[in-house]
């Protein structure tokens, strides 16, 4: 990799594109060596445990170096591509310099924070800070470092600072040796990463015991171990939005007690109210479906039951109610499922709540969903009838009260007005947190959706 030392040649480092997160995978580049770039053009798309998104670079050169290859992931912080702003001309050939993608490190310990989810509301982040590699910069060169950043420069400490090795340890662990007087050098250290632990300090002053020699044990069986078909299996890494979808779900599971209820409707009315609406001059060229109405049945429902819509604080142990509804809807992507969520929908007539639900579909079937658009949200819909499934008991988005699975609407023999008759029918599920939604309250809102499909009239009553 070519060093970058004149004066005009910027940096441009990965950003925090997110609230805390640590790293991003660079997905494409659209920019090449030797190309020029303008400021706010956008130079590559790169995916972190909440979206997609695209980087522009903040001012105008020539491209001279792309720091890492597509598919690499990358520290926030870390300068991915560095740009000539002297004005020059771009150089006539220019090979391509890609930096080879680091070694992957193991993952030292998880942050504990709750950012919230590409997707799914608060949950905790799918990135990990990364142990340190290799010998450190003296402090004196780091604030040289931190200098050269606050005016500009961007540049690197000089390859000449003097560098030392530093035993790895925690600020405790590091107390503890100090106090029983132990040089951290010359333990051996047990944890993962070669990081020193309390008990490795202690073992350094333990005095040695005597060997003796154990009785045999006897032989333990042997731990069958698995196997794979290489041949015809293949592994997918699951990272990005899945990884954090995967760990967001987990946790919602084993902290919020879940109660799932189920209703069969009749929503024949229903249907064919999204019929008249689609010839509707107020909706010309908006999308008009059954989702729109089921979600326009949520809102009313939670205006006559508002303490549905509310979260649980745990560190406070208190319940947290809304005064305002930021409506998720459950969306499939080929990068995973994300829940973006139509803020304060409560305040939105029918023709904006159609607008609303069809630029966050496109939106999402783009891949361009910002991570602001899936923070935030207070109740979620799950749509699984455009799956043909009938019903499901939905997991509820963390640090949210309730979330409402929507079956596969068909035709069905039903008693009406006394006599059997082919209806439209569909069959709601709605989980919800029974820590701050008993069984009557949830009992009482899932009534209301269900009544309110079957009459919808009841939008106009009931509003």
């Amino acid at each position: 990799m070519t060093t970058m030392t004149e004066a005009s040649v910027r940096e441009f480092k990965m950003p925090d594109v997110g609230e805390g997160l640590t790293e991003a995978e660079i997905l494409k580049w659209y920019v090449q060596v030797g190309d020029k770039v303008t400021d706010g053009q956008v130079v590559c798309e790169v995916e972190t445990a909440k979206a997609a998104v695209e980087l522009p670079i903040p001012y105008d050169g020539v491209v001279r170096e792309l720091r890492f290859p597509e598919g690499t992931t990358v520290d926030v912080g870390t300068s991915i591509i560095a740009v000539d702003v002297s004005g020059g001309e771009a150089p006539a050939v220019v090979e391509p310099e890609v930096a080879a993608a680091p070694a992957a490190a193991e993952e030292a310990e998880p942050q504990k924070r709750q950012p919230v989810l590409v997707g799914y509301g608060v949950a905790a982040s799918s990135t990990k800070r990364r142990p340190r590699k290799g010998p450190e910069v003296t402090v004196s060169a780091a604030a040289q470092a931190v200098q050269s950043e606050l005016n500009g420069h961007g540049a690197a400490p000089s390859a000449s600072a003097p560098v030392k090795e530093r035993p790895l340890a925690k600020p405790p662990v590091r107390k503890l040796a100090k106090d029983l007087g132990v040089d951290l050098a010359t333990v051996t250290p047990s944890g993962p990463d070669g990081i020193i632990t309390r008990e490795d300090v202690h073992a350094a002053v333990a005095p040695a015991e005597p060997v003796t020699e154990a009785p045999a044990a006897p032989a333990a069986p042997a731990t069958p171990v698995a196997t794979y078909d290489t041949a015809r299996e293949t592994r997918v890494p699951v990272k990005g939005v899945r990884k954090a979808t995967a760990q967001a779900m987990v946790g919602s599971a084993f902290t919020a007690p879940h109660v799932t209820e189920f209703v069969t409707v009749d929503v024949t009315r229903t249907m064919k109210l999204v019929e008249e609406l689609k010839q509707d001059k107020e909706f010309a060229g908006l999308r008009v479906n059954p989702l729109l109405l089921i979600a326009k049945a949520i809102l009313v429902a939670i205006r006559r039951n508002p303490d549905i819509n509310a979260s649980w604080d745990e560190a406070a142990q208190e319940i947290v109610l809304k005064h305002y509804v930021n409506l998720g809807i459950a969306a499939a992507t080929p990068r995973g499922l994300i829940v973006p969520n139509i803020k304060d929908a409560h305040t939105k007539t029918l023709p904006q709540l159609s607008e609303a639900l069809g630029d966050l579909v496109t939106t999402a079937r783009e891949g361009k969903t910002s991570p602001a658009a899936m923070q935030g949200g207070t109740i979620t819909i799950t749509n699984v009838g455009v799956f043909g499934v009938d019903t499901g008991t939905p997991i509820l988005n963390p640090g949210e009260s309730a979330i409402l699975a929507v079956g596969a609407i068909k035709l069905q023999p039903w008693v009406h007005k006394g006599k059997i008759k082919p209806r439209q029918v569909t069959t709601l599920a709605l989980s919800f947190d029974h820590r701050l939604v008993d069984g009557e309250l949830g009992s009482r809102f899932l009534a209301d959706v269900a009544a309110i499909l079957e009459q919808p009239k009841r939008l106009m009553t009931w509003a």
